[in-house]
């Protein structure tokens, strides 16, 4: 079931019978409607997810001075379930101090607001303010909403058991006229600098060829979206990668494994959490060839390596010698044959806190839509993590992540 609960505002835009015949139920502005029903008290008590979708400055205002005017704000105080907002304004509007001192006190208090899109604004203004897709909305909600009906899907808990069923979500949805997440049920990160590296580096033998891999960032991108619903500052350094940007976050662009080098240690040191799920090629030519190796008869002069730099042994390098200590370095190893005891020694090597070995190769890892691991964190403890989709996987490692903060 879902309840629209629009602003005298936004019924300028759609009106009240449009509103209630696409929801099946009744759409009202005010508290005194029905007012024997204390409507502003049982919405907010029933809820398993309130949306506030567009949400306008002048509303983030109210609901972060806790104001209560009209039936939606009044909904707000009595909810006891997850809130997100979706903030749409103009780019000056969303960078207003003000704006942001209301954002922060929402995600203070355990409220997702995502990050707003950049793209056309209203009339011929383009920027940071406009309204995420639905689709990127509606994943965030279901996330949510998941992490809420699903208290097993956690590292400390017992993974929940085939034919058990959740109860249908009652969520509360506010269309707004005017036109970064919190907890939102899990450990959060909020205003924490988190720096991820996703996809495959490419080393060119000549013009139209290169060494390569095949990783699609799907996992790496999954991280990313996930750690900005929970309200962190996220830089995604992607190699490679066609996938549509994730709303919030921002984006640099590499394609060898130097260059990814440079970016990674480049923005390392503000960073308070590292996690390298870029495939990274471990070689590369000595020697580009400047035109394309011909086909003629003759076989090529033999194709001579050598090493690529070891971005994240690098990175853990860096963090011992100049910190910050409290920096958290996650690493990957996708490996066609797992052995604990090779990760184990690959842990040690690479210096970082945790290392998420999974098995790759047969439908597995690369290009998937779901995924497996097994955890290895530096104090020995180790953490199995069953087949999932690769969002749902991204979330258990960012709670494992989050515990370290406390």
């Amino acid at each position: 079931m879902v309840r629209v609960i629009p602003t005298r505002d936004a019924l300028r835009f759609v009106g009240e019978p449009t509103w209630a015949a696409l929801s099946g139920e009744p759409v009202t502005t005010d508290v005194w409607t029905d007012v024997a029903d204390v409507p502003h008290v049982r919405l907010g008590q029933a809820a398993d997810l309130v949306l506030v979708v567009p949400a306008t400055a002048d509303l983030l205002a109210r609901a972060a001075a806790g104001m209560s005017g009209d039936l939606l704000t009044a909904t707000l105080l009595t909810a006891r379930c997850p809130v997100m907002f979706a903030p749409a304004m103009h780019t000056e509007m969303w960078e207003h101090l003000a704006t942001q001192d209301n954002v922060a006190t929402l995600r203070r208090r355990g409220a997702t607001v995502v990050e707003p899109a950049v793209g056309r604004l209203t009339g011929a203004d383009s920027g940071r303010g406009r309204l995420p897709e639905p689709s990127e909305l509606l994943a965030l909600a279901e996330k949510i909403l998941s992490a809420r009906t699903d208290p097993a899907d956690s590292p400390s808990a017992t993974l929940q058991r085939p034919g058990m069923t959740r109860p249908a979500p009652v969520p509360v949805v506010s269309p707004h006229a005017e036109g970064r997440g919190g907890r939102a049920g899990r450990l959060g990160l909020d205003g924490r600098r988190v720096l991820i590296s996703a996809g495959g580096t490419r080393e060119e033998l000549d013009p139209v060829r290169f060494l390569g891999n095949w990783s699609t960032g799907r996992q790496g991108y999954a991280f990313a979206r996930a750690a900005a619903a929970r309200g962190a500052d996220v830089t995604l350094v992607a190699a490679n990668v066609e996938l549509p940007d994730p709303e919030g976050v921002n984006i640099v662009r590499v394609v060898s494994a130097r260059e990814m080098h440079t970016a990674m240690l480049g923005e390392a040191p503000a960073a308070d959490v590292i996690v390298m799920t870029a495939a990274v090629a471990d070689f590369r030519p000595v020697a580009r060839a400047e035109q394309k190796i011909k086909k003629d008869g003759r076989l090529p002069e033999p194709i001579v390596l050598t090493g690529n730099p070891d971005i994240l042994a690098d990175l853990s390098a860096r963090r011992a010698e100049h910190g910050p200590a409290a920096q958290v370095v996650v690493g990957f190893a996708a490996e066609t044959d797992p052995d604990l005891d090779t990760a184990r020694a690959k842990l040690a090597r690479k210096g970082c806190d945790l290392l998420v070995v999974n098995q790759v190769g047969n439908g597995r890892g690369f290009g998937a839509g779901d995924n497996e691991a097994v955890v290895l964190a530096a104090d020995g403890t180790v953490t199995p993590i069953p087949r999932r989709s690769k969002d749902a996987l991204a979330d258990f490692v960012w709670d494992l992540v989050a515990a370290r903060f406390g």
